[in-house]
């Protein structure tokens, strides 16, 4: 495992430019399974999620060419196996989208439980409910057995709650099930919406994205595509704050306008000065000032992964911020390292939080224990005084392409060791 030394207190300036979004490029790749003809994707990031999510494509037989490059090409005339390898799900909670796919080219699928972020806390159980709904039943055994006697059937089926990836799991099945499926309750995010045009590109026939109700007209024949990927409206959000917080400016190419008005807004009520000119969002330095309360939602509200990163800006705010993430309690608890760099922080409830500012920071050992707080606590090092040391740095890298370069060339005193 890796450790980044920050050396804080510089200012950081300059450009950058984001890749695709990660939360769209793993349920592609996962579509790429569903066609026997060849997929090719650009704008690929360049992370470890990725990467693996390929590597389980290689696992069940598929053939995956430019691993590590921005460009993949996908083909899967056969899949071998039911079941992906489980060193490799462990390390990756986006496998279940393996689920469909599988279901849908060998009729079984089994999977160990998948990793990431909190796996103890974040369930699959909308997942696999709407597969048991299209006709899955499950098999006893260890991890998730399920398998398909008649085919995956076409439904109607209300999601408990609107899960992206629980959406795009059933989007994925549907697309193979022969008939009309409508998915009530859906989750609306761009990459969700992302990955409804590519199955579309594939063949399948499609209404609703990005509203509540999805009709998808699956199990025809589907075909090879060519999809570009939208950029990462979350990565571009996280170099925005990385400026903000360190009293610098920044220029972010790559996210769609539509994409990222939802955290520019929670910025401008920050104070932060940001605006998009033509395709570039410029983040200007800017005096903060606390926002009152910063509150995440369903698409189009505040995103959850954000969350973590709008905490630490509000260290650096006039006043006092609440933010409340109603969704995922632990972002906040592995905020707490913050309180022994002399933030003045509150933890009202696993989901809420009181930040009061300004506060200067003072460098310290950080544990990255999920992808966006790990982000969150590079932002606060580089605003401490002194020097920081986050590891395990790979807990970072698997959503943040080239991480170390791209922050070393705005200016930021970072190095990565062993």
């Amino acid at each position: 495992m890796s450790t980044l030394v920050i050396e804080g207190g510089q200012r950081l300036s300059g450009s950058v430019e984001v890749e695709g979004n990660k939360n769209a490029a793993l349920p592609i790749l996962a579509a790429c399974l569903l066609t026997t003809e060849e997929c090719v994707l650009t704008n690929v990031p360049r992370i470890s999620d990725v990467e693996v999510m390929a590597r389980l494509i290689l696992d069940l037989g598929g053939h995956v060419e430019g691993i590590g490059s921005t460009t993949l090409r996908v083909r899967c005339p056969d899949v071998v196996k039911h079941e992906p390898d489980g060193a490799l799900v462990g390390r990756l909670r986006g496998s279940v989208l393996l689920l469909g796919p599988l279901l849908a080219r060998r009729g079984r699928a089994h999977l160990a439980p998948p990793g990431g972020d909190f796996p103890a806390r974040r369930t699959i159980g909308t997942h696999l409910e709407a597969l048991l709904a299209m006709g899955a039943r499950n098999v006893a055994g260890p991890g998730h057995i399920l398998e398909t006697p008649h085919g995956l059937q076409p439904t109607s089926i209300y999601l408990y709650e609107a899960s992206v990836t629980g959406t795009e799991t059933a989007l994925l099945a549907a697309a193979a099930a022969n008939g009309v499926t409508e998915i009530r309750h859906a989750a609306c995010e761009p990459h969700v919406v992302e990955l409804c045009l590519f199955l579309q590109q594939l063949g399948v026939g499609m209404t609703g994205a990005g509203t509540s109700t999805i009709r998808v007209e699956g199990g025809g024949p589907l075909h090879g595509a060519e999809h570009q990927l939208w950029g990462d409206y979350i990565e571009a959000g996280s170099w925005a704050v990385v400026a903000a917080v360190t009293g610098g400016e920044i220029q972010v190419r790559g996210a769609r306008t539509e994409d990222i008005e939802v955290i520019a807004a929670v910025l401008k009520r920050m104070k932060i000065e940001c605006a998009m000119d033509g395709d570039v969002f410029c983040v200007h330095r800017s005096r903060p000032h606390a926002a009152g309360r910063i509150t995440t939602g369903l698409w189009p509200g505040f995103p959850s992964d954000m969350v973590s990163l709008v905490t630490v800006l509000a260290t650096q705010c006039e006043g006092q911020t609440l933010v409340h993430d109603w969704l995922y309690e632990l972002r906040l608890f592995a905020l707490e390292q913050l309180s022994s760099m002399s933030a003045d922080l509150f933890l009202c409830d696993p989901h809420r939080i009181i930040v009061s500012g300004p506060r200067r920071l003072r460098g310290r050992p950080l544990d990255s224990r999920d992808l966006r707080s790990g982000m969150a606590l590079i932002a606060a090092g580089l605003a401490a005084d002194g020097q920081s040391r986050l590891a395990p740095l790979e807990t970072v890298e698997r959503g943040y392409g080239r991480l170390v370069e791209r922050l070393q060339g705005l200016g930021a005193r970072v190095a990565k060791v062993a």
